[in-house]
């Protein structure tokens, strides 16, 4: 395979275009102007902000307004060459090389920024197929397309991200169901009687949920999807979307031979288990951690630039509360550790309601507020111990 040109000696490669990507470029340029950075990605190398993606529908906003740059204007602006259109197919850790569907490149720091895919379970029935899942822009594009001139969504999976669609949609004047194993709505973040505040809050607003049951086939029926629950209720709907979290993508790292577990595993320098190989963002584990956030990626990007350039960073993580936009009702959620030991104490206030992870000695160790009371975030965030010291 024939080698793509370079201007210069190997450069810094970084593999994708997301929110990781972008920052770590970011930060290398403010540390440093003229090092070679090559940016390979299969995406067409734009930038835009993924958060964007679960709140842009009661905007009425179109694929094409959340680009904040092109691919072209992003090599300008930030002086690096951009591979866009473009499959990495393997790592040579030895020869220190990436093959790509452009071509073999030379890298001095490799940087694995490869995200996350949606997690898609097997479905029954005959239109298993039409299951969409938002994670990119083009996925988006494809999602606003599918609902135009419809009434009716369902969505499956009641965290995060689905909440943040169902509130979305139904400001957009959708229908919409939403269905979840789980007997409650974030159930990996929220005690029950949060939970319980933020579906009512939804409910109030449209949102139709269906708790613990799952999806037993989905079919066409003429112009109808007709989804059959496992508990014997059915729901018709236009558009179905999966929404049930994000698994890492370790494939490529995997069959170069690079340590995975949850993630691809990474010390606090950022290095992989290869030499001048580095990770961040929603496909990397750090101390058992895999953080899919925008605070987390921030905190890591600027312990990585240095790192890259031959500098000593090691990378710690203050508490990080995590915002779920839902207008409907403004929920701050920082849980607490797996292993914490504690409990909940909720206070209900007007208009909101603040719950606290309280260690048996009355330590701070996680919490959640909603509306009114997220007001309280900076002050509790100080409470709160380091996720990573």
């Amino acid at each position: 395979m024939d080698s793509v040109h370079q201007n210069t000696s190997p450069a810094i490669i970084i593999i994708g275009s997301g929110l990781a990507g972008f920052t770590v470029i970011r930060e290398i340029r403010k540390l440093d102007k003229s090092t070679p950075i090559t940016l390979v990605t299969r995406e067409p190398g734009y930038s835009y902000s993924k958060p964007m993606l679960s709140t842009a529908i009661a905007g009425s906003k179109l694929a094409d307004q959340l680009i904040s740059g092109s691919a072209e204007s992003m090599a300008a602006q930030l002086e690096i060459t951009i591979l866009s259109a473009t499959e990495v197919t393997s790592i040579d850790t030895d020869k220190q090389t990436i093959a790509t569907s452009k071509g073999v490149l030379p890298y001095r720091k490799l940087v694995l920024s490869l995200g996350s895919d949606q997690i898609r379970l097997p479905l029954q029935g005959n239109a298993a197929h039409e299951v969409i899942t938002v994670n990119d822009l083009g996925e988006y594009a494809q999602f606003r397309q599918a609902i135009a001139g419809k009434k009716k969504v369902a969505i499956l999976g009641a965290g995060l991200i689905g909440c943040e669609f169902a509130n979305d949609l139904v400001l957009g004047s959708f229908e919409v169901d939403v269905i979840d194993l789980a007997p409650q709505a974030l159930s990996r973040l929220l005690p029950e009687e949060a939970a319980h505040a933020l579906q009512n809050k939804l409910s109030e607003a449209g949102v139709r949920w269906h708790f613990e049951t799952t999806i037993q086939s989905i079919d066409r029926e003429l112009e109808n999807l007709r989804i059959t629950l496992a508990n014997g209720s059915t729901i018709d709907c236009d558009t179905f979307l999966s929404a049930v979290g994000l698994k890492p993508r370790l494939e490529l790292a995997k069959a170069a031979g690079i340590d995975t577990g949850l993630g691809i595993k990474v010390n606090r320098h950022l290095e992989t288990s290869a030499k001048n190989v580095f990770s961040i963002g929603d496909c990397a584990e750090i101390d058992g951690l895999v953080l899919p956030y925008v605070m987390p990626i921030m905190q890591a990007a600027r312990v990585l630039a240095p790192n890259l350039l031959g500098q000593e960073a090691i990378l710690s993580y203050p508490a990080m509360p995590v915002m779920v936009k839902t207008p409907a009702l403004p929920t701050i959620v920082s849980p607490p550790a797996k292993e914490a030991s504690g409990n909940w104490k909720i206070k209900t206030i007007e208009g909101g309601l603040e719950a606290r992870f309280e260690s048996s000695d009355g330590q701070l160790l996680g919490f959640a507020l909603l509306g009114s009371a997220t007001t309280q975030r900076a002050a509790l965030t100080k409470e709160l111990p380091p996720i990573l010291q």
